[in-house]
């Protein structure tokens, strides 16, 4: 039976957009696979943080979970299968687990290539020390939504067999670190009536207190108890401090810094907290601190020059000055940008042949900048700093460079023997799976 001519207009008219559906398609899919080779070649495949790992046998390929993430090209559907293309740009926001509709996401830490050493902690993020919990960057949750959440999961666990108690020398809770984790857990005990203290070396903020001036924080949603929600996706340093400062003084927060604790050991069935500040006694502890206290050096001769430093929070001293900076990740593009911004002739040098790991607003803004003020070098590693100079290992031998200072970034290393002292056992994860539980589901006392 033949069609009729109405049908025949119809197919007629379809037909060329079809095809373009098709090309289209086509031409995705090529995209996505380059996008997978490129991340492998360059070494983008190994994520640094929580990250997601997909089931192939119960993905269904609906692009539900690359809608969800709130990051720039982090997952792309590949062979009609979600794959982590850009995994180094990962940072653990979780989204994609909450929108996959089949359950074929698990979000996990570390993998077979790259683990990452975390304290061992149970579901309910206490420690292998009953009584001490542990939370935020610590325990591997970075992002300062999560680290919030997980500060809140703490407490809301250790209530459970902890009541409110009026003692005059000892606290509920003693929480160690005043960054988002901390404050998070402090607002939960106030919620709760429990009584306690936050003990921050540094001051209000934490780590936050680190960064570039006018830095662009990224966040996400986050309902804090007796603070109500904050839809913040962007924020700038300054503003996000200024906003903590106002919790504090809304809820009536006990923060005090600078009050660094050198020690902490049993006190009966709680613990007591030495510093330099004193003594503190609690019958419960969240450590709330952050892995990067302590500098990563990069163990080369005159690294101990007075000129060498760890971190940049005004750039104008330095304008007129030939700068170098030392790393491949978001904190030293950051530093050399600021430097190059405010008028100091910059160098930026990186071990390896890719800035893997920097964020792509940052790539744009350093491609804008690269030029007079602000030169990259790849593949680079420094070989010794000398007073007036610094000398460089290039893929072409041997350089050396004008220098008036040196600003190394290149990561921290991990507070181990302060762990250790207290004894928290450490455990190496290369694809251990980490689920964030709704705080609603969290059971309460």
């Amino acid at each position: 039976m033949g069609l009729d001519p109405t049908t025949i207009g119809i197919m007629a008219t379809l037909a060329p957009a079809a095809a373009f559906g098709v090309v289209r398609e086509m031409r995705r899919r090529r995209s996505a696979r380059a996008a997978l080779r490129r991340a492998e070649q360059l070494g983008l495949d190994q994520p640094v943080s929580l990250h997601p790992v997909i089931d192939p046998s119960r993905c269904l390929g609906c692009g539900s979970c690359v809608e969800a993430c709130p990051e720039t090209d982090v997952l792309r559907i590949v062979e009609g299968r979600a794959r982590l293309v850009n995994a180094v740009h990962c940072i653990g926001h979780g989204r994609c687990k909450d929108a996959c509709c089949n359950e074929a996401i698990e979000l996990v830490f570390g993998t077979a290539k790259r683990g990452i050493q975390l304290p061992e902690v149970d579901g309910d993020y206490q420690s292998n020390v009953a009584g001490l919990y542990i939370a935020g960057e610590l325990g591997g949750m970075g992002l300062i939504r999560n680290a919030m959440t997980q500060g809140m999961h703490a407490v809301a666990n250790l209530s459970r067999d902890l009541r409110p108690q009026a003692d005059a020398q000892r606290l509920d809770v003693a929480i160690v670190g005043a960054g988002p984790a901390g404050l998070a857990a402090a607002l939960a005990c106030r919620a709760r009536g429990l009584s306690h203290v936050i003990l921050e070396q540094d001051s209000l903020g934490g780590a936050v207190n680190h960064y570039p001036r006018r830095k662009l924080v990224m966040t996400a949603p986050v309902e804090l108890p007796l603070a109500g929600k904050f839809h913040f996706r962007e924020i700038g340093k300054e503003e996000l401090l200024e906003t903590w400062q106002r919790i504090v003084r809304k809820a009536h927060l006990d923060v005090r810094a600078p009050w660094r604790v050198t020690a902490l050991q049993r006190d009966g069935d709680g613990f007591r907290l030495s510093g330099d500040q004193g003594d503190v006694r609690a019958r419960r502890v969240v450590l709330a601190i952050g892995r990067r206290g302590t500098p990563r050096k990069l163990g080369v001769p005159g690294e101990d020059s007075a000129k060498v430093a760890y971190r940049l929070l005004e750039p104008e001293p330095f304008v007129g000055l030939q700068v170098l900076v030392v790393g491949g990740g978001n904190s030293a593009v950051e530093i050399a940008m600021a430097l190059a911004d405010a008028g100091a002739p910059t160098t930026l040098c990186h071990r390896g042949a890719a800035l893997a790991r920097v964020a792509p607003e940052n790539l744009a803004r350093l491609e804008e900048l690269r030029g007079a003020r602000l030169r990259v070098l790849l593949g680079t590693e420094v070989a010794r700093i000398e007073p007036q100079a610094v000398v460089l290992r290039t893929p072409e031998g041997e350089r050396r460079i004008l220098n008036d200072q040196v600003f190394v970034a290149v990561g921290g290393e991990l507070p181990t023997q302060f762990l250790e002292k207290i004894g928290v056992a450490m455990h190496w994860h290369h694809g251990t799976p980490r689920n964030v539980v709704p705080l609603e589901k969290v059971k309460r006392r």
